[in-house]
């Protein structure tokens, strides 16, 4: 796979965060709501890189591949910590990762996580819930079924999961959000857009954890 395509605030700090698009966004589009302006007006230590993957980042295994040798593992051995975060689909693709590989991020930030279809949410639903259902072998080829699988018991690493509670979403998000600790959990008023993103956002960075 070619190069990705990324859009970089980098300061010198000791920690990064990798930030994934939703479906029809750009990585642009973190820098133009201001979530770039957002951690320099705090002073936080953090460096950032948003990056492209394409709308079929779930589908394949080539744009994960590339995100993890050109970005993710470059930067572990460059920064103290690396976490990976995402928005809606951006949050499933970052989950996708962590699931499939284990230990590349330090840590995760996911904004109104997609959380995944609805053949896959009443599958589980129907097998009484997550800790009920086990999903066959030709099922986990699937990878938003992988995460599900995965999110049984989730690595303890630090983690935000933030979704407005009129996201038409929220049902699934907030079910995904309760396979992390209290502690990570947040939810606001507002639907699936930047207004909501951007304060979860500003709530997770007023989180303390990184140094300013």
């Amino acid at each position: 796979m070619s190069a990705l395509r990324t859009v970089r605030h980098e300061a010198g700090a000791p920690d990064l965060m990798v930030l994934l698009p939703g479906a029809q966004m750009r990585a642009e589009d973190f820098a133009e709501a201001g979530c770039f302006d957002a951690v320099a007006r705090r002073g936080i230590a953090l460096d950032l890189v948003a990056v492209d993957l394409g709308v079929d980042a779930v589908a394949g295994s080539a744009p994960l591949d590339a995100l993890q040798a050109q970005i993710l593992a470059p930067a572990r051995r460059r920064y103290r910590r690396t976490w990976l975060g995402g928005i809606s689909l951006g949050g499933l693709v970052a989950l996708a990762h962590a699931a499939d590989t284990p230990d590349s991020v330090d840590g995760l930030c996911l904004i109104a996580p997609y959380p995944g279809s609805r053949l896959t949410l009443n599958a589980i639903a129907g097998a009484g819930g997550i800790d009920a259902w086990q999903p066959t072998r030709d099922a986990l080829a699937d990878p938003e079924v992988r995460v599900w699988n995965w999110l049984k018991a989730p690595p303890a690493l630090p983690a935000f999961v933030g979704w407005g509670t009129e996201d038409r979403f929220a049902h699934g998000m907030q079910a995904l959000a309760g396979r992390f600790p209290p502690a990570a959990r947040r939810s606001i008023p507002g639907g699936h857009a930047w207004p909501t993103w951007q304060r979860l956002w500003a709530d997770f960075l007023d989180l303390g954890y990184f140094s300013a």
